[in-house]
């Protein structure tokens, strides 16, 4: 599995788990995962 896959299914989780009822303190699930797809969107460029 490639690194840019697996930061889209970390993100995936992120934003399902930030769908459901669930209490975090001070972090936002669904930022998070936002940050991780955005980030596994552009790991072909950083990596160059």
């Amino acid at each position: 599995m490639s690194v840019q896959a697996f930061l889209y299914i970390v993100a995936v989780i992120l934003l399902v788990l930030a769908a459901l009822p669930l209490r975090t303190r001070g972090v936002s699930l669904a930022l998070l995962g936002a940050a991780f797809a955005l980030l596994a969107y552009a790991w072909p460029v950083i990596t160059g």
